[in-house]
């Protein structure tokens, strides 16, 4: 897996037309080739990247990625990549932060639907975790910030998009999966940005 950062300044971002969430999907996607078939695309199979945006100031924008095969060099801003060394994903337990879209099915009506109060995101994403994603949360480290709505437009639809922020620490209990969601994401929304485990180890030592 290969780790990038891209650097935007204000006049990449005005040559980029970033204005709303779809438009940075847009920029991100054209540092990829995208790989999949119509049929793969309408199966949710993953694209081979995700990315966060990390936000920032008048000065410029700083976005995360992580891929599975080289981005493009871009036309616009500074694109820093390097390769993630397989014992990064070694270690038992990590700090971590991760933006995620936090939504579940019902059971009778089977409808998407989010989830809105802190205390019950903290609770879905922590019961969640272990089966779904192979580790354990930290509860006294949880953090847990709901963000502003996304809204953007998408080929005539609206599109709406709740997010939350959480940090914490965690503890890994199924080693495969875990690091499938590290490479692959986790949760809804993962095409705009949701779903980035960005995570720093906190032991020295790793399993072999």
């Amino acid at each position: 897996m290969i780790a990038s950062i891209l650097r935007l300044g204000p006049k990449e971002i005005k040559a980029l037309r970033i204005t709303d969430d779809y438009s940075l999907h847009r920029v991100v996607y054209s540092l990829f080739e995208d790989r999949r078939s119509e049929a793969e695309k309408n199966a949710s199979i993953p694209s081979g990247f995700l990315y966060a945006d990390k936000g920032g100031d008048s000065n410029g924008r700083l976005i995360l990625m992580l891929s599975d095969r080289e981005p493009r060099k871009p036309e616009h801003g500074i694109l820093e990549s390097k390769q993630v060394d397989d014992t990064f994903l070694m270690f038992d337990r990590y700090r971590f932060d991760v933006v995620i879209n936090p939504s579940k099915r019902e059971s009778k009506s089977r409808k998407i639907v989010a989830i809105r109060e802190r205390n019950e995101i903290a609770q879905w994403f922590s019961e969640k975790a272990p089966a779904s994603w192979g580790f354990t949360v930290n509860s006294a480290t949880l953090e847990v910030k709901t963000l502003p709505v996304k809204q953007f437009v998408k080929k005539e639809h609206r599109v709406t998009q709740g997010g939350a922020e959480l940090t914490g620490e965690l503890d890994v209990v199924d080693r495969t999966l875990f690091i499938k969601s590290f490479k692959q994401g986790i949760g809804r929304g993962r095409a705009f940005g949701f779903g980035l485990l960005q995570i720093a180890p906190l032991k020295v030592s790793f399993t072999n």
